[in-house]
């Protein structure tokens, strides 16, 4: 009996140092062992929201793509048989899959040699394709496969079939764009960042430039995770810990209207291929409420392959650049004057035959003139004109509208990389300065600080805050947030206003700088501008900015548009020749797109289409 109890006694002993080695001393590092084997973390990416324009088209959305991988040791000897299934379907090179399909080892921190059991095929498969990849997976037929394997044959078999290749349980996410380069330069385009999450690393999509930038909070969403409990076979549902559903991203309707966009690109691109400019930018504005319906730049990207483009024409030029502005600044001492209450539209200015000297230097005109009442000087873009009305007005008082129209501060739009332009304190001007920064020299604008100026004459003397986001709605397609048109400032009464358009559509009249931007039915208020670019040491002889920006029915403006070029070269720079009709073409297709209506008489509309086929 002693014989016997020695030896239990001995094993109850080691047994009870055993249970208590593991489930007293060892309890923390075994049980996170255990755990680590049968339960893991599953991250769930929440979708990217989508942007689409005023009208709900699609412009932006996200699918979920898988990451395929494989288990060399599953696939063993069938290298060839497996590449040959997966090549077609995952579109790359047999022979590079074979090479991926290979047995790889390493060496662990214990210096045990280990079979790696994982190697990334391919990354960013759509679900559809992985689906079809698992299907093949199944029906995968070997040669040499005997009528009845023994049980190690079949168990390699079935491995080899249902594990040799597998999807990573987090799904990555791509960003679609369906209209290719249409407003890429609103959209902007995402890239990949690493972030910490619940189950450790992932990457996700991450918002890197215009309204994917801006908005990508809104647009993220939130990420969510399930805790579960694995066998064998699978999940044990009822064990699982934690169900955290994701939360998509809101969607973003624009202002922007895909069918005016997809008009301004193809003007874009005829005056790339008929001028052979550096740039040309343009927008369409709706003066009242400042909704930006289509703002585009030439050149340009695509969105899906943003890597492909140079950092050049990736640059939205609209809000990125400046230029001086050239005539086009000449609505700013005008509006300033007759609200001043200096001129009137009828107040006669001496233009000094062209040549005007001032502070010892030389101003000139074009088209040389004698006396020209405001009116003219407008229609005319008299430079010794401009001048003289900004002199009566002051250094003061210019500087003051000039602020009044918004130039030297951001517009507010909601996109990155807006810029305030170049405006100088009166305490930092030269004696010139008063003469030359009326005509556009000496100052430096974005285009849309221009166009949004044009647009505040338009909407009777009120300057408006440019408006690119409608509305945000979630996944139900309830409205979140709805945006509405923010008044800046008034800039001048409008009477004034309304002044200013009887003088900028004499410049778009038989007599004035832009009869080549009249359109057929419409009254069209508008100004050409025509700038040499600055240089080392004062202004290029060969090198100009041409641009126009004007807005119709002029007397109850439903568009402006403004078209920028920059040194375009054939047949001329003038914007008389280059921008003004650009205007006219975008402003003719974009007025039978929305169906708008002629304001001018029959006869009217007659002699205008007469006087443009003499002119032109």
């Amino acid at each position: 009996m002693l014989a016997l109890m020695l030896p239990l006694a001995v094993a109850f002993v080691g047994m009870g140092y055993r249970l208590v080695d593991v489930q007293v001393l060892r309890h923390e590092s075994l049980f996170r062992e255990a755990q680590s084997k049968t339960h893991h973390t599953e991250l769930r990416e929440a979708r990217r929201g989508e942007i689409r324009d005023r009208h709900g088209n699609l412009l932006a959305t996200s699918a979920f793509v898988k990451t395929v991988c494989a288990n060399p040791e599953f696939v063993g000897r069938f290298q060839n048989e497996v590449a040959s299934v997966l090549a077609p379907l995952l579109e790359m090179d047999e022979r590079e899959l074979r090479e991926k399909l290979k047995i790889r080892t390493y060496v662990n921190s214990k210096g045990e040699t280990r079979i790696d059991p994982y190697e990334v095929l391919k990354r960013k498969v759509p679900i559809e394709t992985w689906n079809q990849i698992q299907t093949n997976m199944l029906a995968l037929t070997v040669a040499g496969e005997p009528d009845k394997p023994s049980r190690s044959e079949a168990r390699a078999l079935s491995n080899l079939r249902r594990r040799a290749i597998f999807a990573e349980d987090y799904d990555d996410q791509i960003r679609i764009y369906p209209n290719g380069p249409l407003a890429a330069h609103v959209l902007g385009f995402v890239g990949m960042r690493d972030r910490m999450s619940v189950g450790g690393m992932v990457q996700e999509l991450q918002g890197a430039d215009g309204v994917e930038l801006k908005l990508n909070e809104l647009l993220s969403g939130l990420p969510g995770w399930r805790v579960v409990e694995t066998v064998p076979k699978g999940e044990l549902v009822p064990f699982r810990s934690q169900d955290v559903e994701p939360h998509p991203g809101r969607n973003v309707f624009l202002t922007i209207d895909s069918g005016l966009q997809a008009i301004v690109e193809a003007e874009l691109a005829f005056l790339m291929r008929e001028h052979a400019p550096l740039s040309a930018s343009a927008v369409i504005v709706r003066p009242q409420t400042g909704e930006i319906l289509a703002m585009a730049n030439c050149p340009t990207f695509d969105p899906n392959r943003p890597g492909d483009s140079k950092p050049e024409e990736r640059r939205n030029r609209v809000i990125t650049d400046v230029l001086e502005p050239g005539s086009t600044f000449k609505i700013v001492p005008a509006s300033a004057g007759l609200a001043e209450g200096l001129v009137s539209l009828d107040t006669r200015i001496d233009c000094e035959q062209g040549h005007f000297y001032f502070a010892g230097r030389r101003l000139k005109d074009d088209h040389p003139s004698g006396f020209l009442t405001v009116q003219e000087v407008i229609a005319k873009s008299s430079n010794i004109g401009t001048a003289k009305i900004a002199i009566q007005l002051g250094k003061a008082r210019l500087f003051d509208y000039i602020q009044k129209f918004g130039f030297g501060t951001a517009t507010g739009i909601p996109l990155v990389g807006e810029v305030v332009g170049i405006v100088h304190p009166p305490s930092k001007w030269s004696k010139l300065s008063i003469s030359r920064i009326p005509i556009g020299q000496g100052i430096a604008v974005t285009p849309l600080q221009m166009v949004m100026a044009m647009s505040a004459l338009a909407n009777d003397g009120v300057l408006m805050q440019p408006m690119l986001l409608d509305r945000v709605e979630d996944e139900d397609g309830h409205v979140v947030i709805q945006y509405a048109p923010q008044e800046v400032r008034r800039v001048v009464s409008g009477a004034t206003s309304r002044s200013m358009v009887t003088a900028l559509k004499a410049v778009v009249s038989q007599d004035g700088t832009a009869r080549r931007a009249r359109v057929e039915g419409f009254s069209v208020a508008g100004k050409t501008g025509t700038a040499q670019k600055a240089i080392r040491g004062g202004y290029s002889h060969t090198a100009f900015f041409a641009s126009f920006v004007g807005f119709f029915p002029a007397d109850a403006p439903e568009l402006c548009i403004s078209v920028i070029l920059d040194e375009p070269k054939k047949p001329s720079y003038y914007a008389s020749v280059t921008a003004a009709p650009a205007f006219r073409r975008i402003a003719e297709r974009a007025s039978k797109y929305l169906s708008l209506q002629p304001d001018l008489p029959m006869e009217r509309q007659t002699a205008l289409t007469r006087n443009s086929v003499r002119v032109d």
